[in-house]
Protein backbone atom coordinates (compact mmCIF):
# COMPACT_ATOMS: atom_id res chain seq x y z
CA UNK A 1 0.00 0.00 0.00
CA UNK A 2 1.30 3.67 -1.05
CA UNK A 3 0.39 6.37 1.56
CA UNK A 4 0.46 10.21 0.03
CA UNK A 5 -0.40 13.08 1.85
CA UNK A 6 -2.63 16.45 0.77
CA UNK A 7 -0.68 18.85 2.64
CA UNK A 8 -3.04 21.47 3.61
CA UNK A 9 -1.71 22.21 7.51
CA UNK A 10 -4.76 21.56 9.89
CA UNK A 11 -6.57 19.77 7.10
CA UNK A 12 -4.14 17.57 5.57
CA UNK A 13 -5.27 13.81 5.13
CA UNK A 14 -3.60 10.87 3.53
CA UNK A 15 -4.47 9.07 0.35
CA UNK A 16 -4.38 5.26 0.29
CA UNK A 17 -3.46 3.24 -2.72
CA UNK A 18 -3.91 -0.68 -2.86
CA UNK A 19 -5.08 -3.78 -3.58
CA UNK A 20 -7.98 -4.60 -1.16
CA UNK A 21 -8.33 -1.96 0.61
CA UNK A 22 -11.79 -1.65 0.82
CA UNK A 23 -12.31 -4.03 2.73
CA UNK A 24 -9.21 -2.91 5.52
CA UNK A 25 -11.60 -2.03 8.61
CA UNK A 26 -8.54 -0.27 10.35
CA UNK A 27 -8.44 2.59 7.69
CA UNK A 28 -11.55 3.20 8.06
CA UNK A 29 -11.14 3.12 11.94
CA UNK A 30 -8.52 5.78 11.54
CA UNK A 31 -10.90 8.39 10.16
CA UNK A 32 -14.37 8.27 11.71
CA UNK A 33 -14.57 10.47 14.93
CA UNK A 34 -18.32 8.76 16.16
CA UNK A 35 -20.35 6.32 16.05
CA UNK A 36 -22.61 6.53 13.03
CA UNK A 37 -22.18 6.56 9.21
CA UNK A 38 -24.04 7.13 6.59
CA UNK A 39 -22.69 5.21 3.39
CA UNK A 40 -23.34 7.26 0.25
CA UNK A 41 -23.27 4.89 -3.08
CA UNK A 42 -25.75 4.31 -6.64
CA UNK A 43 -27.41 1.77 -7.95
CA UNK A 44 -24.74 0.57 -10.09
CA UNK A 45 -21.89 0.28 -7.25
CA UNK A 46 -24.08 -0.89 -4.66
CA UNK A 47 -24.73 -4.24 -6.01
CA UNK A 48 -21.13 -4.72 -6.40
CA UNK A 49 -19.49 -3.48 -3.44
CA UNK A 50 -21.84 -2.19 -0.48
CA UNK A 51 -21.76 -5.35 1.18
CA UNK A 52 -17.98 -5.65 1.20
CA UNK A 53 -18.22 -1.90 2.68
CA UNK A 54 -20.86 -2.60 5.13
CA UNK A 55 -18.61 -5.72 6.56
CA UNK A 56 -15.63 -3.76 7.25
CA UNK A 57 -17.79 -0.82 8.61
CA UNK A 58 -19.82 -3.55 11.14
CA UNK A 59 -18.11 -1.71 14.24
CA UNK A 60 -20.28 1.13 13.87
CA UNK A 61 -23.58 2.22 13.29
CA UNK A 62 -24.35 2.10 9.54
CA UNK A 63 -27.01 3.26 7.15
CA UNK A 64 -27.07 3.75 3.75
CA UNK A 65 -28.75 6.16 0.49
CA UNK A 66 -28.26 4.73 -2.74
CA UNK A 67 -28.58 6.96 -5.17
CA UNK A 68 -29.58 6.85 -8.98
CA UNK A 69 -26.39 6.23 -10.98
CA UNK A 70 -25.57 9.19 -13.84
CA UNK A 71 -24.64 12.69 -14.38
CA UNK A 72 -27.73 14.15 -15.11
CA UNK A 73 -28.63 12.62 -11.26
CA UNK A 74 -25.96 15.23 -10.33
CA UNK A 75 -28.89 18.04 -8.91
CA UNK A 76 -30.19 19.72 -6.14
CA UNK A 77 -32.69 17.03 -6.03
CA UNK A 78 -31.28 14.10 -5.79
CA UNK A 79 -28.68 16.13 -2.94
CA UNK A 80 -31.76 16.28 -0.96
CA UNK A 81 -32.08 12.20 -1.05
CA UNK A 82 -29.16 12.82 1.13
CA UNK A 83 -30.08 15.33 3.54
CA UNK A 84 -33.46 13.05 3.96
CA UNK A 85 -31.41 10.14 4.85
CA UNK A 86 -29.62 11.76 7.38
CA UNK A 87 -32.27 13.38 9.21
CA UNK A 88 -34.73 10.32 8.96
CA UNK A 89 -31.96 8.03 10.57
CA UNK A 90 -30.99 11.06 13.08
CA UNK A 91 -27.42 11.00 12.39
CA UNK A 92 -25.72 13.95 14.48
CA UNK A 93 -22.39 16.21 14.04
CA UNK A 94 -20.53 13.13 14.66
CA UNK A 95 -21.40 11.34 12.00
CA UNK A 96 -18.85 10.75 9.49
CA UNK A 97 -19.94 10.46 5.50
CA UNK A 98 -18.55 8.05 3.03
CA UNK A 99 -18.85 8.05 -0.59
CA UNK A 100 -18.59 4.73 -2.44
CA UNK A 101 -19.02 5.31 -6.18
CA UNK A 102 -17.50 7.49 -8.92
CA UNK A 103 -16.87 11.29 -9.44
CA UNK A 104 -20.66 11.77 -9.04
CA UNK A 105 -21.28 10.28 -6.05
CA UNK A 106 -18.40 11.80 -4.61
CA UNK A 107 -18.94 15.82 -5.41
CA UNK A 108 -22.25 15.26 -3.98
CA UNK A 109 -21.12 13.01 -0.90
CA UNK A 110 -19.05 15.84 -0.15
CA UNK A 111 -21.39 18.94 -0.67
CA UNK A 112 -23.41 17.16 1.53
CA UNK A 113 -21.22 16.86 4.19
CA UNK A 114 -20.08 20.54 4.24
CA UNK A 115 -23.83 21.62 4.28
CA UNK A 116 -25.05 18.84 7.01
CA UNK A 117 -25.60 20.46 10.11
CA UNK A 118 -22.69 22.81 8.92
CA UNK A 119 -20.54 20.28 8.64
CA UNK A 120 -19.23 17.26 9.37
CA UNK A 121 -16.50 14.56 8.32
CA UNK A 122 -16.44 12.41 4.86
CA UNK A 123 -14.18 10.38 3.75
CA UNK A 124 -14.03 9.25 -0.41
CA UNK A 125 -13.59 5.51 -2.00
CA UNK A 126 -13.45 6.46 -4.86
CA UNK A 127 -14.59 3.34 -7.26
CA UNK A 128 -13.47 4.81 -10.68
CA UNK A 129 -10.19 5.68 -12.30
CA UNK A 130 -11.77 9.20 -13.51
CA UNK A 131 -12.70 9.50 -9.85
CA UNK A 132 -9.17 8.06 -8.22
CA UNK A 133 -6.71 10.26 -9.79
CA UNK A 134 -8.65 13.20 -9.63
CA UNK A 135 -11.95 14.28 -7.71
CA UNK A 136 -11.81 12.87 -4.71
CA UNK A 137 -8.46 14.51 -4.14
CA UNK A 138 -8.27 17.81 -3.24
CA UNK A 139 -12.00 18.55 -2.06
CA UNK A 140 -14.09 20.14 -4.99
CA UNK A 141 -17.69 19.38 -4.25
CA UNK A 142 -21.19 20.36 -5.78
CA UNK A 143 -23.69 19.66 -8.04
CA UNK A 144 -24.21 20.63 -11.93
CA UNK A 145 -27.21 23.32 -12.83
CA UNK A 146 -29.28 23.36 -16.10
CA UNK A 147 -26.99 25.68 -17.04
CA UNK A 148 -23.70 25.19 -15.70
CA UNK A 149 -21.69 21.91 -14.67
CA UNK A 150 -20.26 22.14 -11.09
CA UNK A 151 -21.65 25.81 -10.86
CA UNK A 152 -23.38 25.13 -7.37
CA UNK A 153 -20.66 23.65 -4.35
CA UNK A 154 -17.90 24.77 -1.92
CA UNK A 155 -14.48 23.59 -1.38
CA UNK A 156 -14.52 20.85 1.41
CA UNK A 157 -11.78 18.52 2.52
CA UNK A 158 -12.29 14.82 3.15
CA UNK A 159 -10.48 13.21 5.94
CA UNK A 160 -9.28 10.44 3.92
CA UNK A 161 -9.03 8.70 0.51
CA UNK A 162 -9.14 5.12 -0.16
CA UNK A 163 -8.19 4.17 -3.47
CA UNK A 164 -8.78 0.03 -4.05
CA UNK A 165 -7.40 -0.41 -7.25
CA UNK A 166 -9.28 -3.62 -7.40
CA UNK A 167 -12.52 -1.74 -8.05
CA UNK A 168 -11.65 -0.95 -11.30
CA UNK A 169 -11.40 -4.56 -12.50
CA UNK A 170 -15.60 -4.23 -12.69
CA UNK A 171 -15.35 -0.73 -14.58
CA UNK A 172 -16.89 -0.60 -17.88
CA UNK A 173 -14.12 -0.20 -20.50
CA UNK A 174 -15.68 3.26 -21.46
CA UNK A 175 -15.49 4.67 -18.09
CA UNK A 176 -11.26 3.43 -18.08
CA UNK A 177 -10.83 5.26 -20.74
CA UNK A 178 -12.44 8.82 -19.76
CA UNK A 179 -10.32 8.57 -16.32
CA UNK A 180 -7.63 8.04 -18.31
CA UNK A 181 -8.19 11.30 -19.97
CA UNK A 182 -7.26 12.89 -16.48
CA UNK A 183 -4.37 10.75 -16.23
CA UNK A 184 -3.16 11.89 -19.55
CA UNK A 185 -3.93 15.65 -18.55
CA UNK A 186 -1.23 15.45 -15.73
CA UNK A 187 1.67 14.39 -18.12
CA UNK A 188 0.27 17.51 -20.28
CA UNK A 189 0.27 20.13 -17.34
CA UNK A 190 3.38 19.63 -15.06
CA UNK A 191 5.24 16.13 -16.16
CA UNK A 192 6.70 15.54 -19.39
CA UNK A 193 8.36 12.13 -18.80
CA UNK A 194 4.95 11.16 -16.87
CA UNK A 195 3.43 12.13 -20.24
CA UNK A 196 6.12 9.93 -22.69
CA UNK A 197 5.58 6.97 -20.24
CA UNK A 198 2.02 7.10 -20.55
CA UNK A 199 2.51 6.83 -24.27
CA UNK A 200 4.67 3.81 -24.19
CA UNK A 201 2.51 1.91 -21.70
CA UNK A 202 -1.07 2.84 -23.06
CA UNK A 203 -1.63 -1.01 -23.45
CA UNK A 204 -0.52 -1.79 -20.10
CA UNK A 205 -2.91 1.12 -18.75
CA UNK A 206 -6.06 -0.76 -20.62
CA UNK A 207 -5.96 -4.39 -20.24
CA UNK A 208 -5.16 -2.73 -16.29
CA UNK A 209 -1.84 -3.79 -15.56
CA UNK A 210 -1.84 -4.04 -11.46
CA UNK A 211 2.03 -2.11 -11.51
CA UNK A 212 1.05 0.29 -14.55
CA UNK A 213 -2.85 1.62 -13.28
CA UNK A 214 -0.97 1.47 -9.50
CA UNK A 215 1.73 3.66 -10.74
CA UNK A 216 -0.13 6.12 -12.87
CA UNK A 217 -2.67 6.39 -9.76
CA UNK A 218 0.30 7.51 -7.60
CA UNK A 219 1.63 9.68 -10.32
CA UNK A 220 -1.26 11.55 -10.50
CA UNK A 221 -2.17 11.89 -7.43
CA UNK A 222 0.93 13.28 -6.39
CA UNK A 223 0.78 15.91 -8.89
CA UNK A 224 -3.00 16.63 -8.26
CA UNK A 225 -2.02 17.18 -4.27
CA UNK A 226 0.73 19.14 -5.00
CA UNK A 227 -0.97 21.47 -6.62
CA UNK A 228 -3.74 21.89 -4.12
CA UNK A 229 -1.35 22.40 -1.25
CA UNK A 230 -0.18 24.80 -3.53
CA UNK A 231 -3.27 26.49 -3.85
CA UNK A 232 -6.53 25.22 -2.41
CA UNK A 233 -9.29 27.24 -3.56
CA UNK A 234 -8.10 28.08 -6.81
CA UNK A 235 -7.49 31.26 -6.49
CA UNK A 236 -4.01 31.01 -9.10
CA UNK A 237 -2.33 27.93 -9.71
CA UNK A 238 -4.75 25.41 -9.21
CA UNK A 239 -6.66 26.67 -12.24
CA UNK A 240 -4.43 24.42 -14.63
CA UNK A 241 -5.95 21.41 -13.68
CA UNK A 242 -8.83 22.17 -15.94
CA UNK A 243 -6.97 21.99 -18.95
CA UNK A 244 -9.15 21.24 -21.71
CA UNK A 245 -12.41 21.93 -19.17
CA UNK A 246 -13.84 24.67 -20.65
CA UNK A 247 -14.42 23.15 -23.58
CA UNK A 248 -15.40 20.00 -22.11
CA UNK A 249 -17.56 21.49 -19.84
CA UNK A 250 -19.52 23.42 -22.73
CA UNK A 251 -19.84 19.70 -24.51
CA UNK A 252 -21.52 18.06 -21.64
CA UNK A 253 -23.59 21.09 -21.17
CA UNK A 254 -24.79 21.22 -24.65
CA UNK A 255 -25.24 17.66 -25.48
CA UNK A 256 -26.92 17.02 -22.02
CA UNK A 257 -25.21 15.73 -18.72
CA UNK A 258 -24.46 12.30 -19.12
CA UNK A 259 -24.36 12.13 -22.49
CA UNK A 260 -20.65 12.56 -23.27
CA UNK A 261 -18.32 10.92 -19.82
CA UNK A 262 -16.90 13.71 -18.37
CA UNK A 263 -13.30 12.19 -19.62
CA UNK A 264 -14.48 11.92 -23.21
CA UNK A 265 -15.54 15.49 -23.07
CA UNK A 266 -12.23 16.69 -21.42
CA UNK A 267 -10.09 14.17 -24.15
CA UNK A 268 -11.46 16.63 -27.31
CA UNK A 269 -11.33 19.65 -24.82
CA UNK A 270 -7.66 18.57 -24.52
CA UNK A 271 -7.13 18.97 -28.24
CA UNK A 272 -8.61 21.81 -28.76
CA UNK A 273 -6.33 23.15 -26.39
CA UNK A 274 -3.42 22.21 -27.45
CA UNK A 275 -4.74 23.69 -31.16
CA UNK A 276 -5.55 27.47 -29.63
CA UNK A 277 -1.57 26.37 -27.95
CA UNK A 278 -0.68 25.83 -31.23
CA UNK A 279 -2.05 28.80 -33.06
CA UNK A 280 -0.32 31.51 -30.41
CA UNK A 281 3.21 29.94 -31.16
CA UNK A 282 3.56 28.36 -28.46
CA UNK A 283 3.75 24.56 -29.10
CA UNK A 284 4.31 22.77 -32.69
CA UNK A 285 1.60 20.97 -34.32
CA UNK A 286 3.31 17.84 -34.38
CA UNK A 287 2.34 18.56 -30.44
CA UNK A 288 -1.11 18.02 -31.29
CA UNK A 289 -0.50 15.21 -33.41
CA UNK A 290 0.84 13.57 -31.09
CA UNK A 291 -1.73 14.07 -28.14
CA UNK A 292 -4.26 12.63 -30.71
CA UNK A 293 -2.22 9.18 -31.18
CA UNK A 294 -2.60 8.79 -27.46
CA UNK A 295 -6.03 9.79 -27.27
CA UNK A 296 -6.88 7.29 -29.68
CA UNK A 297 -4.39 4.45 -28.29
CA UNK A 298 -7.25 4.87 -24.82
CA UNK A 299 -10.08 5.06 -26.78
CA UNK A 300 -11.06 8.44 -26.49
CA UNK A 301 -12.23 11.23 -28.77
CA UNK A 302 -9.99 13.52 -30.40
CA UNK A 303 -12.87 16.22 -31.66
CA UNK A 304 -16.03 17.28 -29.91
CA UNK A 305 -19.52 16.47 -31.17
CA UNK A 306 -19.98 16.12 -34.55
CA UNK A 307 -23.54 17.94 -34.30
CA UNK A 308 -21.94 20.93 -31.92
CA UNK A 309 -20.66 24.37 -34.04
CA UNK A 310 -18.51 26.87 -33.20
CA UNK A 311 -21.12 28.81 -32.23
CA UNK A 312 -22.43 26.33 -29.74
CA UNK A 313 -19.31 26.69 -27.85
CA UNK A 314 -19.42 30.00 -26.56
CA UNK A 315 -22.55 30.83 -24.49
CA UNK A 316 -21.20 27.70 -22.37
CA UNK A 317 -17.44 28.92 -22.03
CA UNK A 318 -19.10 32.11 -21.00
CA UNK A 319 -20.08 30.39 -17.80
CA UNK A 320 -16.83 29.18 -16.34
CA UNK A 321 -16.00 29.48 -12.65
CA UNK A 322 -12.05 31.14 -13.56
CA UNK A 323 -13.78 33.42 -15.97
CA UNK A 324 -12.74 37.26 -14.65
CA UNK A 325 -15.08 40.87 -15.96
CA UNK A 326 -16.38 38.40 -18.83
CA UNK A 327 -13.23 37.75 -20.14
CA UNK A 328 -12.50 33.32 -20.91
CA UNK A 329 -10.31 32.41 -18.99
CA UNK A 330 -8.47 29.26 -20.30
CA UNK A 331 -5.46 26.93 -19.46
CA UNK A 332 -3.33 26.22 -22.59
CA UNK A 333 0.15 25.24 -22.29
CA UNK A 334 3.52 27.00 -23.22
CA UNK A 335 5.21 23.93 -23.73
CA UNK A 336 4.12 20.10 -22.98
CA UNK A 337 4.46 19.81 -18.86
CA UNK A 338 3.83 23.48 -18.63
CA UNK A 339 0.50 25.19 -18.06
CA UNK A 340 -0.73 28.44 -17.90
CA UNK A 341 -4.29 30.28 -16.99
CA UNK A 342 -4.96 33.12 -19.77
CA UNK A 343 -7.23 35.04 -21.42
CA UNK A 344 -4.19 36.79 -23.43
CA UNK A 345 -5.25 35.56 -26.99
CA UNK A 346 -6.95 37.07 -29.77
CA UNK A 347 -10.70 36.05 -30.26
CA UNK A 348 -10.33 34.98 -33.94
CA UNK A 349 -7.54 32.85 -32.77
CA UNK A 350 -10.08 30.68 -30.59
CA UNK A 351 -12.88 31.23 -33.19
CA UNK A 352 -10.39 29.93 -35.50
CA UNK A 353 -10.21 26.53 -32.79
CA UNK A 354 -13.39 25.96 -32.31
CA UNK A 355 -14.07 26.14 -36.46
CA UNK A 356 -11.14 23.45 -36.75
CA UNK A 357 -12.10 21.42 -34.26
CA UNK A 358 -15.73 21.22 -34.53
CA UNK A 359 -15.27 20.12 -38.03
CA UNK A 360 -12.23 17.69 -37.01
CA UNK A 361 -10.26 19.74 -39.58
CA UNK A 362 -6.61 22.11 -39.16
Amino acid sequence: MKVLEVDLGARSYPIYIGEALLADASLYAKHIVGRQVMVVTNDTVAPIYLDTLLSALSDYSVDSVVLPDGEQYKTLDTLNLIFSALLEKKHNRKTTLIALGGGVIGDMTGFAAACYQRGVNFIQVPTTLLSQVDSSVGGKTGVNHVLGKNMIGAFYQPKAVIIDVNTLLTLPPRELSAGLAEVIKYGLIRDDAFYKWLESHADQLLSLDVDAISYAIETSCLCKASVVAEDETEKDVRAILNLGHTFGHAIETHMGYGNWLHGEAVAAGMVMALDLSCRLGWVAESEIDRLKLLLKQVSLPIAGPASMTADDYLPHMLVDKKNVDGSIRLVLLERVGFAVVTSNYPSKALSQTLQACSSNKR
